[in-house]
C-alpha cells in the first residue's frame, strides 16, 4: 500500500512540540506531522457543517491545499487557526456549490438503528442526540454554522475565530450571539427533548423536520 502523503515533505523538519503549541519556526515544516496532529480534528470540524457523505472528502481536500501551501506559512498565526481557515473556505465552497446538500440529518440512519440494548442504550442515546443537533446546526446559514461550530464544538476564543473568519472580534461576538438564538428556535422547531428512564437528556426528531426535509429532495 502506498502511504506517501502530498507533498515533498521528507526534507521538512518540525519539532512536534512546536506544532502543539501552534506555531512553527522559520526553518521548515512537516506536512506529515501536519496532517497527523489535524487530520481527526478537521475531519470533525467538517462534519459539522457538511453532510457525512462529503466530510470525508473536503477532509481530502483540504490536506491537498496544505501540501501546497505549507510552505508559505511563516507562523504570523497560530498553525491551528491557519489550517482551520483552509478547512472553513473548503467547505463554504461546497455550501455554495450545492447549499441543499448541507440540510442533511441522516434521517435514514437514525431510523434504522435498532433497539439498544441496555449496555449500549446511553451512547446511543448521545449519538442520536449529537446527530439531531449538528444536523440542524448544518441547515443554519453559513454564517451562523461556522461560529457556532468554531465557537461551541472546536472550543475556539473569539479571536481565533476572528482570525479563522477574517472578521473582527465584534463582529464574531454578534454572529455568535445571533446563531445561538437562531440554533435555539431551530431546535425546539425540529427536535423534541426529552430525558430518559436514567434522567439523561435525549433527543427525537419531530415529523416537521421529515416533512421539511421531504420538501428539499
Amino acid at each position: 500500500m502506498n502511504t506517501e502523503l502530498p507533498g515533498n515533505i521528507d526534507a521538512c523538519l518540525v519539532g512536534l512540540g512546536n506544532l502543539k503549541r501552534g506555531m512553527l519556526p522559520m526553518t521548515g515544516y512537516d506536512f506529515r506531522a501536519v496532517h497527523d496532529e489535524f487530520r481527526s480534528k478537521v475531519l470533525g470540524y467538517l462534519r459539522g457543517l457538511l453532510p457525512e457523505s462529503e466530510a470525508e472528502d473536503a477532509a481530502q481536500e483540504v490536506f491537498e491545499k496544505i501540501s501546497r501551501s505549507l510552505y508559505s506559512f511563516r507562523g504570523e498565526s497560530s498553525l491551528s487557526t491557519w489550517v482551520y481557515r483552509i478547512a472553513t473556505n473548503t467547505a463554504l465552497d461546497r455550501i455554495r456549490s450545492n447549499p441543499f446538500k448541507t440540510i442533511s440529518l441522516d434521517v435514514q440512519e437514525m431510523d434504522s438503528i435498532e433497539s439498544p440494548s441496555p449496555s449500549t442504550e446511553k451512547s446511543t442515546i448521545k449519538r442520536e442526540m449529537n446527530s439531531c443537533i449538528r444536523g440542524v446546526i448544518r441547515q443554519l446559514s453559513e454564517d451562523y454554522s461556522t461560529v457556532i461550530v468554531l465557537s461551541d464544538i472546536e472550543g475556539f476564543t473569539d479571536s481565533e475565530i476572528a482570525d479563522i473568519l477574517g472578521i473582527s472580534i465584534q463582529n464574531v461576538k454578534i454572529r455568535l450571539h445571533r446563531a445561538r438564538a437562531r440554533l435555539r428556535t431551530e431546535l425546539e422547531k425540529f427536535c423534541m427533548f426529552y430525558r430518559g428512564d436514567d434522567n439523561e437528556f435525549a433527543c427525537d426528531l419531530k415529523e416537521s423536520f421529515r416533512e421539511f426535509k421531504k420538501e428539499l429532495e
